[in-house]
This record gives C-alpha cells, structure tokens and sequence, in this order.
C-alpha cells in the first residue's frame, strides 16, 4: 500500500491533469462551476461497468462541493467511457480521465474549491467511500476521483473529502481489472486518450454509463 506522502504525490499528478467528458458528448460541454445548492441533499449514481452494476449515494454536506461537480459530470455523461486506469489492490481504484482528448482539453483546468465541513458533518476515507483526486495545493480537485478498497482514514487531514459511499456492487469494484496497477501514464491518457490505453492496456476496466438515479 501506497504511504500518504506517495499517494498525494501521485494525485498531485491525476488531479492537476484533471478529466475528460465522453466521446459521445457534445464539443460544446463546457465545465459548470459547480453550485450545491442546485443538486439534491442525497441522490444515487449508477455506474454501469464491464465488470457489473455499481450503486453510490451521494451526500451532499460531506463535500458540497464534491456533490455538485459529480452530479454535474455525470449529467453531462463526463464519466461515460472512462476506464479504471489506476488500480491498487487494497487501496483505491481511481478513474476520471475520459477518452476522447479534445473534450478532455475543456475540463483539464475545471478545478473547483476546497471543502471544508465539521467533523460532525464530515465522512471518511473507509471502505466503498469515493472521494475526489486532488493535489497538494488549494482547490485543485476537476474531475478525477478514487474509491477506498481499504481504510485510508490518514488522508482525511490532507483535504480528501468524501462525498459518497458504495452502496451496492461492492463486490464489482473490487473485481475492477488490477493487472495493470498504475503502469498507464497520465500525460498519455491525456494526449491520445482511450486510443493509447486500448492498444497499451487493453483489458481496462471501464464505465459504460453513468446515471442519475431519479426517486419512483
């Protein structure tokens, strides 16, 4: 397992970098700023992957900040496509650069503030709990994000907020593709996006649809 120095030198990389939208987009999806009082104080993701069906619920006053720009992304089908490229067992498992470089261009930079809650209100970075990637400096999370494997409750003094928590299809994530670990590179990702990792890393995990789960 990765210590807390490695693990925030190595989002310092992912979050800076940032993420994409998905090839089925528009080119006119620009990033929204996001605003939390326009999204549901809980709401539920379905993540659609190849390797099953994962649930997450989202509770907006663990990382405000965190909820709306999730809840933005996926209705904008930003995490469409997107595959799992770093994987460490007993970790996390973080995704968030989409595949198609000219959307993902538009998001690089969509940085967005810092939360800051009370301890009350705050979660924590414990098994099936998701969390932005983010780098040392302030206000540096986009788009990339990461789900607990283990408890990794020591990154919760660096500023890794949670939003949400794994519901159901914890079992898929934790049979998400790990052979690869952290071998794809980000800048490549960046540069020539799901091209290069289908030809370098062909057995990705990946999502294949992202959705808002509206209450019946």
């Amino acid at each position: 397992m990765l210590s807390r120095r490695q693990f925030c030198g190595a989002v310092a990389t992912t979050a800076v970098l940032g993420s994409t939208m998905s090839p089925v987009q528009a080119d006119d999806k620009d990033p929204k700023v996001p605003k939390p009082d326009s999204v549901p104080e809980k709401f539920r993701v379905k993540l659609e992957t190849s390797k099953g069906d994962i649930l997450i619920e989202v509770t907006r006053a663990w990382s405000p900040n965190g909820a709306a720009r999730f809840y933005d992304a996926v209705k904008a089908g930003f995490y469409d496509e997107c595959r799992f490229f770093r994987v460490v067992p007993g970790f996390m498992v973080q995704w968030g650069i989409n595949g198609n470089p000219k959307l993902q261009s538009k998001w690089r930079e969509a940085e967005i503030k810092d939360d800051v809650v009370s301890p009350k209100q705050r979660a924590s970075n414990t098994r099936g709990y998701i969390t932005f990637a983010k780098s040392s400096k302030p206000h540096s999370r986009t788009t990339q994000l990461f789900i607990n494997y283990g408890d990794n409750a020591r990154l919760d003094a660096d500023g890794f907020t949670p939003f949400g928590k794994v519901v159901e299809g914890m079992e898929v994530v934790d049979k998400i593709q790990a052979k690869y670990r952290e071998r794809p590179n980000q800048g490549a990702i960046q540069q020539s996006g799901n091209t290069y990792l289908n030809e370098e890393f062909p057995d990705l995990d990946f999502i294949k649809k992202a959705t808002i789960v509206e209450d019946k």
